[in-house]
């Protein structure tokens, strides 16, 4: 919050975990294709998605907010950790990486602690620890109620993070909006992905990819995990078909 205060204004000085993931964000805002952008802010608190205030933004105002969202903007010191939005009313956002970060620095201590088993919830969010046998996590079926499960995944030491478009929506003039924006349009995405799991080693890999694939097409989604190594991912469509990468086959019950 004091970063986005003075926006225009002044560099802040933050936390060296804080630092650490803002700069973790910029480096995946400006990866190719990537959906991720921490500078959304400003579209994100317009639209608010998901809160009683939500409403859907003018064309001219959404024109208007996009250009207050460019990551090279964020000037970042690491002498001196601070954190220096260039222009006013810029907004920095971290919904899409703190759950995950928080839950990595949680487990990390729990571990350090001698802790044997242990599974974090942070609602979207799961990560599983046990040094004997595994957790059983479901994946949601995004096409009905809570506690319905489309498959469950075995997890020892990994995370496993979901994001959908089911969870938080606004319907206005008999249209539906969903809260994940693209950072290129300003409006939600537009993808036949109604959910997609990120099976990773660490909770924030989960966040970081679940955001940059959200907006891509789900056989696109897949064959890019299939590329990447110690990541991979279950898509679910609107038209609730499964598609799981590779590496994840073994993983499922």
């Amino acid at each position: 919050m004091a970063v986005n205060r003075q926006a225009g204004i002044q560099p802040v000085q933050v936390h060296p975990e804080l630092y650490e993931l803002i700069k973790i964000g910029k480096t995946h805002s400006f990866a190719p294709g990537s959906y991720l952008n921490i500078a959304i802010g400003p579209l994100i608190q317009t639209w608010r998605i998901g809160f009683k205030d939500a409403k859907v933004p003018a064309q001219e105002e959404i024109t208007c907010l996009l250009e207050k969202t460019d990551p090279r903007q964020i000037e970042l010191n690491d002498k001196e950790q601070t954190v220096f939005l260039k222009n006013k009313g810029m907004l920095i956002d971290l919904g899409a990486l703190a759950k995950g970060y928080s839950a990595d620095l949680i487990m990390d201590y729990l571990k350090n602690n001698n802790v044997q088993s242990a599974l974090l919830n942070l609602g979207g969010n799961a990560v599983g620890f046990r040094k004997r046998d595994y957790w059983k996590i479901g994946i949601q079926n995004p096409m009905m109620a809570r506690d319905n499960y489309v498959s469950v995944l075995k997890v020892a030491d990994h995370s496993v993070v979901t994001s959908g478009i089911y969870e938080r929506q606004l319907t206005k003039e008999g249209k539906t909006y969903h809260h994940i924006l693209s950072p290129e349009t300003g409006y939600p995405v537009t993808t036949d992905v109604a959910s997609l799991s990120i099976y990773s080693k660490r909770s924030i890999e989960g966040e970081i990819w679940t955001t940059r694939l959200y907006g891509k097409s789900a056989k696109e989604i897949i064959t890019e995990l299939d590329q990447l190594e110690g990541i991979d991912g279950l898509v679910i469509t609107k038209e609730d078909q499964q598609m799981v990468s590779k590496g994840l086959k073994e993983k499922l019950i």
